[in-house]
């Protein structure tokens, strides 16, 4: 039997993305070793074949570690364009009038094509179009059938194919594409343990996604990327199990200076709906090419773990930058610097947390209050679903969260969730059962000590999903490492 390996004292998690950099399973051993937590896999990039291997060695580390791994597989979503220039590219100069339209023709600097039905669906006047990652600004003055006529607010240089945003539409359109599908199916039968759905504008945008992943998938994760998802945010949390704030497409399409407000409602709504949100894009965007970020890079990377994020994530820094294991080595600085604050508890905690009127929660929010009372080292929560576990992680203990599950998958999507150290074992049938692998499974992990108390949440009937109603206090002995896994 593989030794386990000690949880790590860090409680917010780090999720690292995987890239041409960072592929072996070489530096993916060496990522997870500098503090990754969980790993992203791009869909966006590289074909399906190609990322086989990837999930074979994740999956291997897991073995050598005996620490379930986690596996995110996050599709591209829906990319909207401009068409083609004759000459390639062209300049539209502050002030004058260009034109989207259907003509496949290519363009020039007065026109050019803009494949997209569903924005001349939705077009209004005076509504905001943001072309390459919003470096240029074009504001409609006029539309028909098969034609958009604009004013250049911000001039710039446009080259084929370049990126659009549109900030002040809800497009009639699918988040996903066949492309995404495929790419989800392929997830599925990988059995990655969390599938990320991009272009998120509307709730029901995640039913379709929940349909092919199935009862028994991933579970399902919404990118905030765009304003109408703002606007509806406490629907869409509600309907998926998790939230990632996707500040690269959010960032073009809100002001800059919204940002930051915005992400900390979006955490916030999140955390009191008892839903794993992570933090991602540039947060250490420098280290792509310098071995140190900079001080603002750090600053909002701290900002992410006081506000209690279950997650932050490396994009390019580690799948494609020069320096992957040094930004992920920092990121776990950042992060434990943070934690080690006596201030942080009381930070974390400005979210102010209202549990569902049922048992469940009322046993998790028990558990934080008791474990603090008593001075316990853990609290050790059995669950099958996980929902346990994610009830008494919304709390934001002081101490260690410690999952027992019979179910490999809960264990492996405990990555993303704060303060958690899952353990796939096998399940308990009795109270006596419960109370001894509690004290053996904290001892054999380095959570607890002899003369250590934990608290310990379970269920009875054991092994039924959503039945949390117990919470006993027990006292560790010595001799407590004898018996069973």
């Amino acid at each position: 039997m593989t030794k386990a390996m000690a949880p790590r004292s860090r409680k917010v998690r780090v999720l690292a993305t995987l890239g041409p950099a960072s592929n072996s399973p070489e530096m993916i051993a060496a990522l997870h070793a500098a503090g990754a937590d969980a790993f992203r896999i791009n869909m966006s990039h590289g074909d399906q074949e190609s990322k086989i291997p990837v999930i074979q060695a994740i999956r291997a580390l897991e073995k050598s570690t005996g620490r379930p791994t986690t596996i995110l597989a996050d599709l591209q979503g829906p990319k909207l364009r401009v068409g083609k220039f004759a000459d390639g590219k062209v300049t539209l100069a502050t002030g004058t009038s260009f034109r989207l339209d259907r003509d496949p023709t290519p363009g020039d600097a007065t026109r050019v094509e803009l494949p997209h039905r569903e924005i001349f669906e939705a077009v209004t006047e005076g509504a905001r179009l943001l072309l390459d990652d919003g470096k240029m600004v074009l504001r409609v003055t006029g539309y028909g059938v098969g034609y958009i006529d604009t004013r250049v607010e911000v001039g710039g240089v446009l080259s084929n194919s370049k990126g659009l945003n549109v900030p002040d539409m809800v497009l009639p359109m699918a988040a996903l594409t066949e492309k995404d599908r495929s790419d989800l199916a392929f997830a599925v039968e990988q059995k990655v343990d969390w599938i990320a759905l991009s272009f998120v504008q509307r709730p029901e945008d995640l039913a379709e996604a929940r349909r092919l992943i199935g009862p028994d998938g991933p579970a399902l994760l919404a990118k905030i990327e765009k304003p109408s998802a703002v606007a509806r945010l406490d629907e869409i949390v509600e309907a998926c199990d998790g939230v990632m704030v996707a500040r690269g497409d959010l960032g073009v399409e809100l002001p800059p200076q919204n940002l930051p407000p915005m992400q900390k409602r979006i955490v916030e709504t999140s955390r009191r709906m008892g839903r794993p949100v992570i933090v991602a894009t540039q947060m250490l965007e420098s280290m792509i090419t310098s071995p140190s970020p900079t001080r603002a890079e750090v600053s909002d990377v701290a900002t992410a773990v006081y506000d209690g994020a279950d997650a932050i994530m490396l994009s390019a820094e580690s799948a494609a930058g020069q320096w992957p294991i040094e930004s992920v080595t920092m990121m776990d600085a950042i992060a434990d610097s943070v934690e080690r604050d006596p201030a942080h508890g009381d930070r974390v905690h400005f979210t102010v947390m209202k549990p569902d009127p049922t048992t469940a929660d009322a046993l998790a929010e028990a558990a934080k209050t008791i474990a603090a009372n008593v001075s316990a080292s853990a609290i050790i929560c059995f669950t099958m679903s996980g929902s346990t576990a994610r009830r008494i992680a919304r709390e934001r203990p002081s101490v260690p969260i410690l999952v027992l599950t019979p179910k490999a998958e809960t264990a492996r999507r405990m990555g993303l969730l704060w303060g958690t150290h899952a353990v796939h074992t096998r399940d308990v049938d009795s109270f006596e059962d419960m109370v001894a692998k509690a004290k053996r499974m904290a001892m054999r992990h380095g959570i607890a000590k002899g003369g250590d108390r934990v608290v310990v949440c379970a269920g009875v009937p054991f092994g039924t999903p959503g039945s949390t109603n117990v919470l006993h206090v027990v006292t560790i002995v010595g001799d407590e490492l004898k018996g069973r896994s």
